[in-house]
């Protein structure tokens, strides 16, 4: 099997292509700046996707590429619209073109849900959805143009909603990430303090090779036209993981609520439902959230 990944060399596609060649895929990274085993790919550049897309005729195209973060979609949307739909459109015109029978995957996120409320106990994908942020609304668009090209032009696309990731390698701006790598500054003298928001929500988190692994088994055995939760179907509160973490530290962590991130949350629980996603591929989550936190922790110290 041969699998093209655009967003290569982010967070998510790293793990996916360690993920991917582990079980045998020749795997074709693809990202905006070439590197050593890294095909420069622009998906705003509709000839470019041909050319490319074309030469190396994928099996699997899993795209990861665009813009994931939601403060930013705010300052920009247009960007956010452009990279997050219009990208996967490019993508679209291209495979119905070369090979309409190429499974393609595109990537979404539990925020298409919006604020769930009561709701939020138990997200099955049947539950309508309601974006809330840019980035949740370029989310959402991308996953009906999805839906619009499998029903017209019967090609072969699933879509995933992807609820919180955690792992070695992940960025500042996720909440995990932003605990770790507060403590390891404060392990190194760089910083006196933790500084943390409201810490009563709490949210489903899964390890990012839990959530490769579930890509795999979407691309290998994901119903044409489906849209998956990708999830832990379990809860843990800020709190909670902060604890764990501090727990972990090497010195004395002091933990500070800054009012400025002090926002009441609309949806107090956010649990997903992976109930379609394990009866279609198999799949089921098999790491922790310690886990997840020691990876973020060992990661942010070798940083």
């Amino acid at each position: 099997m041969k699998a093209l990944i655009t967003g290569s060399a982010g967070f998510y596609g790293k793990h996916l292509c360690a993920e991917l060649e582990e079980n045998g895929y020749e795997v074709i990274r693809c990202d905006l700046k070439a590197e050593d085993n890294i095909i420069s790919m622009d998906i705003m550049n509709s000839d470019m996707v041909l050319d490319i897309i074309s030469q190396h005729r994928p099996d699997v195209l899993v795209n990861m590429a665009g813009q994931a973060n939601v403060g930013l979609s705010w300052k920009k949307p247009q960007l956010t619209v452009q990279l997050n739909t219009i990208g996967l459109i490019n993508i679209l015109e291209v495979v119905k073109n070369v090979n309409p029978k190429m499974r393609v995957i595109a990537i979404g996120s539990s925020d298409e849900y919006g604020n769930l409320k009561e709701r939020g106990a138990n997200v099955v994908e049947e539950m309508p959805v309601s974006p809330m942020t840019p980035y949740a609304i370029s989310k959402q668009a991308q996953e009906q143009f999805a839906l619009l090209y499998n029903k017209y032009f019967g090609m072969n696309v699933c879509m995933v909603r992807q609820f919180n990731l955690g792992g070695a390698g992940q960025a500042k701006g996720f909440m995990i990430s932003d605990f770790a790598s507060g403590i390891v500054e404060i392990e190194r003298g760089q910083s006196e303090y933790l500084s943390v928001g409201n810490l009563e929500s709490a949210r489903d988190f899964t390890h990012v090779k839990d959530a490769c692994c579930a890509i795999r088994l979407i691309a290998e055995k994901g119903h044409t036209g489906e849209v998956y939760n990708i999830c832990s179907g379990y809860t843990h509160t800020a709190q909670e993981v902060l604890d764990k973490l501090i727990s972990m530290a090497k010195v004395q962590i002091e933990v500070r609520q800054d009012p400025a991130r002090m926002r009441p949350s609309d949806t107090p629980v956010v649990r997903g439902n992976h109930d379609k996603l394990t009866s279609h591929t198999g799949w089921n989550p098999k790491m922790n959230l310690d886990e997840i936190i020691k990876d973020a922790l060992d990661f942010w110290r070798a940083y």
